[in-house]
């Protein structure tokens, strides 16, 4: 029997049978991985180093990491022997993390899912789980998990809390995500958190001061944990940084949290204990 998957750029791959080899970037196999499907390799972005990043890479410690960037060629794709190559898309246009160039001299084509801006969280995860059960995954039942997490969520943003999600870009300056344009933001927006805009600039970001996410005044703070991002004990001299952990909760986000259910039902479970502890104390 013939396989086949039409992937979010409307490309549609064709095999004899069902690819038993499946090469993916890192965020994508740690999905994969959750959903009962366990890649040959990895690889990460122009972001990611030499080594994989764990904020990332979930459950991935022993998979083959075939190198980022400029690092990702198609020899070390071709090591792994791949039928298939799995990225990201963010424009429905072109793979995120690897060039099909490389993939085609690897002799692997690549299917590629959209996480942008565009989606909705429901609809990552359920393109992801498409892909799973097509690969032969049996992807365990995370639905009650995250449902969970959702009406916890609920429940904790009744108190009038403000959330900030950013990513810190050094002492002197930082990135505010914009809310609307991250799938898990606007979905916690959807359950009721109120997320601060962070003001004009910037597509998915705003680059601004630390003095101006201070300003912000928000009650709780979601810090990006990946390790492109300036962990918080660089900002250790930054006076507005110590200022706006004074008043506000810390919490971390993985703006490139495997798409999986369990993946998200966790992350939402942590905003809602931050929440929560946060709303006692009203």
């Amino acid at each position: 029997m013939g396989w086949e998957f039409t992937d979010d750029r409307g490309i549609t791959l064709r095999r004899i049978g069902r690819p038993e080899r499946v090469a993916a970037y890192v965020r994508a196999g740690a999905a994969l991985w959750d959903l009962g499907v366990r890649p040959v390799g990895v690889y990460g972005s122009g972001h990611d180093g030499d080594e994989p990043d764990r904020a990332k890479s979930g459950a991935l410690a022993d998979v083959p990491y075939l190198g980022a960037g400029k690092g990702l060629d198609d020899g070390a794709i071709r090591s792994v022997r791949p039928d298939i190559v799995v990225d990201v898309t963010y424009d429905r246009e072109k793979p995120y993390a690897v060039t099909e160039a490389a993939a085609k001299r690897a002799g692997a084509p690549v299917l590629a899912l959209a996480v942008g801006g565009d989606t909705s969280l429901p609809g990552i995860l359920a393109r992801f789980g498409q892909l799973a059960v097509a690969l032969g995954g049996e992807p365990a039942g995370g639905d009650s998990e995250l449902a969970a997490a959702e009406d916890a969520v609920r429940s904790a943003a009744s108190a009038p809390l403000k959330v900030l999600a950013l990513s810190a870009g050094g002492t002197r300056q930082v990135h505010l995500a914009r809310p609307g344009t991250w799938p898990e933001l606007r979905h916690l927006a959807e359950l009721g958190v109120e997320l601060v805009e962070p003001g004009a600039g910037g597509a998915n970001w705003s680059t601004t001061s630390w003095e101006h996410a201070l300003g912000l005044a928000p009650d709780l703070v979601l810090a990006d944990a990946r390790a492109n991002a300036v962990p918080a004990g660089e900002l250790e001299s930054v006076p507005a940084w110590e200022a706006l952990t004074a008043t506000a909760a810390v919490a971390p986000w993985n703006p490139e949290l495997p798409c999986s259910a369990h993946a998200y039902a966790a992350f939402l479970r942590s905003v809602a204990d931050a929440l929560e502890v946060l709303g006692a104390r009203r």
